[in-house]
Order: C-alpha cells, then structure tokens, then sequence
C-alpha cells in the first residue's frame, strides 16, 4: 500500500423543535443525571445493520460508564439537514461529546465548528469529515485499505482475466462522500486502476470501468443500479459495491437475468447477513468491519475527556484510530490475507 495504507483522503437546518421532531429519529437509551456526562450519537440511518450495532455498542459502553447517551439518525442515507438538527440539539443541551457518521462530509462541518467552538469533543466514526480535521478525531475501519483488500482479492481471482475485465461500481450516492471515495480508490488501486486524482471518483480512464452508479446503501438501490450498469455493458464481470445491502440487491437484478454466478460481486462491511452471503456464494469477498468496536470506543473517549479534558489519539503513521479491517471469503487466493466465513460469522454482527 506504501503511502496510501495510512492515509484518509476526504471528501441548513434546524429551523425550529417541530422541525427537528419531522427530520429526526431520536430516542434516550440511558436515564438522565443529574450532573451526568451528556453525549449523543447521530448515524446516518436507523435501520442499516451496521448503524443499528453501532448503537448497541454506544449504548452498552455508556450504561457501563454511567454515559447520558442520545441517539438520533438522520431519515435516510444523505440527510444532511436531519444531521445539522441533531448537533443543534446537542449543543443545546450541553453535550460533552457528539459522535457522528456524517452523511455529507462537507456540508455537516460549519455545524461541527459551532459545537467544537461549544467546547464539545466531537468524534466522526467509520466515515471521516472533509477535511479529516474539522473533527477533534476519527475511529474507523481503513476503508481505503477496506477497498483495497477486495479489489486485489477481485485482481488475483480474475488472474489473467483481469486485463480483460468489465467493471461497475455500485456507489452510496452523487455526494461523493470520504467513505465512498475511500472504497472506490482502494478497490482501483488493489485492481491494478491508475486512480488519477485519489480524493475524486470518476476521473479514471482505464477502459475496464463500465461506470458508476447509486444506490443509497440499500438493497433497492443495488438493484436498480444493477440493472442500470447492464444496460450499459450487459457482459459486466466484477462488481464494486458499497456495502453488502447493496451487494443484496445487485445479486437480484442478476438473478433477474440469468447472470447469477457470472459476476464477480465484492463488498465491505462484515455484517453477519453478508458473511452468510459470501458462505452462500453470493458475494465473493467482504472486508469486515468492526461498528460495535468503534462505538464503545467513542463513548470511552467522552468519558475520558468529561473527566480530564484529554483528546484521543490517533493510530501511529495514520491521521485517524484505525479500529481495523478484515477480508472474508472461502475462496483464498495466494498474496491477499484473509479469514474464512466461519471466522467471520464469529466476529460478524447484525
């Protein structure tokens, strides 16, 4: 990986209580104290498996450490406006730390400078703000690293097919957000892609790439998308997909048309549905990641700082604590470490 392991690259509003109420999914999963430690976590949805960990892991930690814990989650994939509402009312409240999986990297950060300026510790989890500073810290998976794990999974199994080989990336959404380009830019470079510019998808001219479409992270989305990059070269053999949700759905739209076990289909995230996929043969490999992990971290991380005033570093060589990443299927090939789906169901989650 040489420079690239250790690298992030990155890539309103609350109007009134009521429209808060409309734009967020909130609930209180620890009683209030009196002069308790107040921290809130906003995820990007509510319903996505690895959102859904996330928060059994904040949680669990805050119980263990007499945390206030607040969660809210925006209304789906890319509501920025549902994001800004939660950090307004975190601040109002008097939060000594947000942790946060931003759905717009960019735009999210003036409301991320108000609530730092309040003296509040902020922590972006699995997907970094653009830039990486405008956080106090990130904990995530290397997801360059995560993108690079499978397309050099993908190259290898390909073997000298891979010259030859059509490709489509299934990606979270047009935004362009730090988590997505970290993907796309690892799996390019892990296949052997000149990825140009690696903060900007879309500006490769390695003929291979068929193209990119969107799929907001859900099932829906990867079939629709699917069947969108078909339309453009029906005889596509890999697929890069955002998520395994998305991997869900691009797998049906072959289906769909007889192409099931033709296309070579990799994905990150770990989650236990999407190992059982990868045992199943439907997704070839998944990098695994680890949401529980980084959230109890987080939460362990405000604590320290309510009591001290200490910030949490980072991992040594890197700009972010690197919570890990691992690469699953139960087809290895030679130069590309991985686990077997067995090993993965006993660290999956969802």
């Amino acid at each position: 990986m040489g420079a690239y392991h250790g690298r992030i690259i990155v890539k309103t509003i609350l109007k009134s209580a009521a429209a808060a109420a409309v734009l967020l999914s909130f609930a209180s999963i620890a009683p209030a104290q009196a002069a308790g430690i107040g921290a809130c976590l906003i995820t990007k949805t509510d319903t996505n498996p690895f959102f859904v960990k996330m928060k059994e892991g904040a949680t669990a930690k805050a119980a263990e450490l007499g945390v206030d814990l607040k969660a809210y989650a925006g209304k789906d994939d890319g509501d920025n406006e549902g994001q800004v509402a939660a950090v307004e009312t975190c601040i109002a409240d008097g939060a000594k730390g947000i942790l946060i999986t931003p759905s717009d990297t960019k735009a999210i950060v003036p409301t991320i400078k108000k609530a730092r300026d309040a003296g509040i510790l902020v922590i972006a989890l699995d997907t970094p703000l653009d830039p990486i500073d405008a956080a106090d810290q990130t904990m995530a998976t290397d997801n360059f690293q995560a993108g690079f794990l499978i397309g050099a999974y993908a190259k290898a199994k390909l073997g000298d097919a891979a010259k030859d080989a059509k490709i489509g990336f299934l990606d979270i959404n047009t935004k362009q957000v730090t988590v997505d380009v970290l993907r796309d830019q690892g799996f390019m470079k892990g296949f052997g892609i000149d990825v140009k510019d690696v903060n900007v998808i879309g500006d490769e001219d390695d003929p291979r790439i068929v193209g990119h479409d969107y799929t907001n992270g859900n099932p829906e989305g990867g079939r629709k998308a699917m069947e969108n990059l078909l339309q453009i070269n029906p005889d596509i053999n890999v697929i890069h997909t955002i998520n395994e949700p998305a991997a869900a759905g691009a797998y049906e739209a072959l289906k769909a048309v007889g192409k099931e076990g033709q296309v070579l289909i990799m994905s990150v995230d770990g989650g236990c549905p999407g190992v059982k996929d990868v045992a199943a043969g439907i997704i070839g490999g998944t990098s695994q990641q680890y949401p529980l992990l980084m959230a109890a971290m987080g939460v362990e991380a405000i604590k320290k700082f309510a009591d001290s005033g200490e910030k949490p570093g980072v991992t040594e060589g890197k700009n972010f604590f690197d919570t890990g990443v691992t690469l699953i299927t139960d087809k290895p090939v030679e130069g590309v470490p991985s686990i077997d789906t067995k090993e993965g169901l006993a660290k999956c989650w969802g």
